[in-house]
């Protein structure tokens, strides 16, 4: 396993500043370069960690962990979009970068992609990818209490269904145990602190015809004869209950590609079964991409959401170096 300070590219201009304006310059530096300065020599990266093997695939993850941490950290992971038949965590590691400021521990996770196994396999992994979180809690100062799950557009979905599964559904029978040995689904019931997600399909047979049809959810699943069947057992809406973590959605109220109901209905869900829940609508807002003055609303509010729910309380602002 490969370890380095940092593969964030914005994090390494900072540190070209630095060496280009020593000295008296460093004393000055704008807080964004500061801050990125900080993430540089506070964190370290594991890259490319397997914790599953599947249809002959890695699947892999990366740890970004406060260096010389020794006390358990809450832990984000980090879940990339890409409609379950794009996308790379490499690609979307700069989407972390929010909660390395905040001094969480982040684990960036892959997962299989529809060209190599159809639906339900991204779940599947997703699930096996929280269990080994929690199975090397130890190892890494993850805080098993303070575990959320979070995602854009697809990876929105599968934060959801990965903190809203019940074992018993069947989709953990893969995931390695500590002993070898599959997850026991009557005692082995998995939870999360809370899930933040960002434009999250919530009801996937919803995307298969219709005004609301989208190729990437037919690519996902292909030629499958029971898709409707598959669909509903990885769809959100199917698991909604008393009990679930608390869940945060930001979706823009003009979506072309997942729409927008989605997030409507799972809050309207989640209302009546007294689940603590909001929604963070960006009038306007698309599909992601959205202007810079309502991504900070949104971390805005996800910073209150975890404080409200007793996740995260922010440390004293470190001094500029």
């Amino acid at each position: 396993m490969r370890k380095t300070s940092s593969i964030v590219t914005s994090l390494m201009l900072a540190l070209f500043f630095v060496a280009a304006f020593p000295a008296a310059g460093r004393a000055q530096l704008p807080e964004s370069a500061a801050s990125a300065v900080r993430l540089s020599t506070d964190y370290v990266v594991e890259s490319n960690i397997t914790y599953l093997t599947a249809n002959n695939w890695e699947a892999k993850l990366d740890v970004y962990q406060p260096r010389g941490q020794k006390a358990p950290n809450p832990t984000l992971m980090y879940i990339h979009g890409g409609g379950w038949v794009t996308g790379t965590k490499e690609a979307a590691s700069l989407q972390v970068l929010p909660w390395l400021e905040m001094g969480w521990t982040v684990v960036n996770v892959e997962y299989r992609l529809g060209k190599n196994s159809l639906a339900p396999a991204a779940v599947e992994d997703c699930r096996c990818a929280l269990r080994w979180v929690i199975r090397n809690a130890k190892q890494y100062n993850f805080d098993v209490n303070k575990i959320v799950l979070t995602g854009h557009s697809a990876g929105g979905h599968l934060s959801l269904i990965t903190g809203m599964l019940p074992s018993a559904a069947g989709l953990d029978r893969q995931c390695p145990g500590s002993f070898s040995k599959p997850p026991d689904a009557a005692t082995d019931e998995l939870k999360v602190a809370a899930i933040v997600n960002w434009f999250g399909i919530t009801d996937v047979a919803d995307l298969f015809s219709g005004p609301n049809a989208q190729g990437y959810a037919i690519m996902w699943f292909g030629s499958l004869t029971n898709r409707d069947e598959i669909a509903k057992r990885v769809s959100p809406l199917t698991y909604v209950r008393a009990g679930l973590p608390p869940v945060l959605t930001i979706h823009g109220d003009a979506d072309p590609v997942v729409p927008y109901s989605h997030a409507v209905r799972l809050h309207q869900a989640l209302d009546k079964a007294g689940v603590p829940n909001q929604l963070l609508t960006v009038p306007g807002g698309k599909h992601g991409g959205f202007p810079g003055a309502e991504v900070q609303r949104a971390f805005q509010a996800i910073r209150e959401f975890l404080i409200a729910n007793k996740i995260w309380q922010p440390l004293a602002a470190a001094p500029n170096p």
